[in-house]
């Protein structure tokens, strides 16, 4: 992702300045989720400091992501709402711990990224029913594998090393067991 290094008081594209960005990210610090997964991030031995999010203008239409090494950026020309923050924050604290905690994750594995999506994507609240509604998505049973199912493709389908429907579709069948059901820190998905 490319950050825009031009005046912070611009909206870039109808978004927010980078010090309303700040301010969300601030307070989306501070929900019961982050906190509790930035406090199981530092008992991992991967504490966050305040330098770990950063507000940047991004060129993708993504609203925010989780940068190895580098922390976890939110879009500021995409991001309009605190719980589009909030949601980002949580999404992406779970990719941060799931590297801090599995000392060999790799990203350009497909398997690896499908693991960490199916776990963010079920256990940030993506996919609660509110959220699926909003959408227009109205299934009442199994909306929730459902959603998970196909945000986690969705987010497949960007890594370039897993081009391609079917090679994605496999690499999440073939951690999705495990993956759906592993809920570490939490004792059952939130």
């Amino acid at each position: 992702m490319e950050e825009d290094k031009r005046d912070s008081s611009a909206s870039h594209g109808g978004g927010k300045t980078v010090k309303q960005c700040e301010s969300m990210i601030q307070t989306g610090r501070q929900t019961p989720i982050a906190r509790f997964l930035m406090e199981s991030m530092e008992k991992a031995g991967c504490p966050v400091g305040n330098n770990f999010f950063k507000a940047v203008n991004c060129t993708k239409n993504v609203s925010g992501g989780y940068v190895p090494g580098y922390g976890i950026i939110l879009c500021m020309n995409k991001i309009h709402l605190q719980d589009e923050v909030n949601q980002v924050i949580a999404h992406e604290l779970i990719h941060a711990l799931d590297e801090c905690r599995a000392a060999n994750l790799d990203w350009t594995n497909c398997a690896h990224h499908a693991c960490s999506e199916i776990r963010a994507n079920h256990l940030s609240g993506d996919c609660h029913f509110k959220r699926e509604l909003l959408r227009g998505y109205l299934k009442l049973r199994g909306q929730g594998a459902e959603c998970v199912k196909r945000r986690a493709l969705s987010s497949l389908s960007g890594n370039p090393h897993c081009s391609g429907a079917a090679i994605a579709e496999y690499a999440m069948e073939s951690v999705w067991d495990i993956c759906y059901n592993d809920t570490q820190p939490f004792d059952r998905a939130p």
